[in-house]
């Protein structure tokens, strides 16, 4: 046998070896950093009708707070179901501090297999519990890669809500078709997603992998029952006084 060939099978042999010994994570808990430029946020909302007093808050807020507001959250995650829940924080003081568009205000549990979810919603005074189908997002896979916590992961984007634009990198090595908030629906765990109009991402910073209980993937019960037609249909209500405003709390409490 000539040589060529002998050093093609003994290569062909340790590939198939290594693929054989790669590891992939079904179960285990990712912790998630959300930031948001609030900076980029604030400067939306000011116009020539307020600008006179929002320019003010606005300097104020910058003499006290950085660029960046940042939260932090989890994501538990077996074969077929997650469960996405926000690291309590102390509530932030001030003119912008319940902002709904740099809050987390969602706890999220998703049966993968059912195509299902049950979130609790905080909206302003009131908790919701919001039972429904999940999201079909409609995906375009690219050729973009990047690590993320250690692991190699692919870009895909897509549009949400009508004209959100969302780009999220996902890892096949983590065969869960899960995500932070409600983004799923790509051929792997998603470990960042960045919404760059709306100046605010999600990224993965430590994944273990390890059993995860039956506790840890508890769906929420507590708040008022409804779909997703209903809370919007409620949000719609409360805020039609609201003028411009009430469409970016909509898309907030709508991702």
């Amino acid at each position: 046998m000539k040589k060529p060939l002998i050093l093609f099978f003994l290569l062909f042999g340790y590939t198939l070896t290594q693929a054989q010994n790669v590891r992939f994570t079904t179960d285990g808990l990712i912790e998630f950093e959300r930031k948001t430029n609030m900076y980029a946020l604030i400067k939306k909302s000011m116009n020539k009708d307020n600008a006179s007093y929002m320019q003010e808050a606005f300097d104020a807020y910058k003499k006290s707070n950085p660029q960046f507001k940042v939260s932090k959250s989890t994501l538990a995650f077996s074969k077929d179901k997650t469960l996405f829940t926000p690291v309590k924080e102390e509530m932030s003081r001030g003119f912008f501090g319940d902002d709904p568009t740099s809050t987390q205000n969602n706890t999220i549990f998703t049966d993968l297999g059912k195509s299902s979810f049950i979130a609790q919603k905080n909206i302003y005074e009131e908790i919701y519990l919001v039972k429904d189908s999940t999201r079909k997002i409609n995906w375009k896979i690219t050729e973009e890669t990047r690590e993320i916590a250690g692991y190699e992961c692919r870009r895909a984007n897509a549009i949400v809500l009508d004209s959100v634009y969302v780009v999220a990198f996902y890892t096949d090595k983590i065969p869960v078709s899960g995500g932070p908030e409600s983004f799923r629906g790509l051929p792997g765990m998603i470990l960042g997603v960045a919404l760059p109009h709306e100046n605010v991402s999600w990224f993965a910073t430590s994944i273990k992998d390890r059993p995860v209980t039956d506790a840890e993937l508890k769906a929420p019960v507590k708040g008022k029952q409804m779909n997703n037609k209903g809370l919007m249909d409620t949000i719609h209500a409360a805020l039609k006084d609201w003028g411009e405003y009430a469409q970016v709390a909509l898309k907030a409490f709508s991702l």
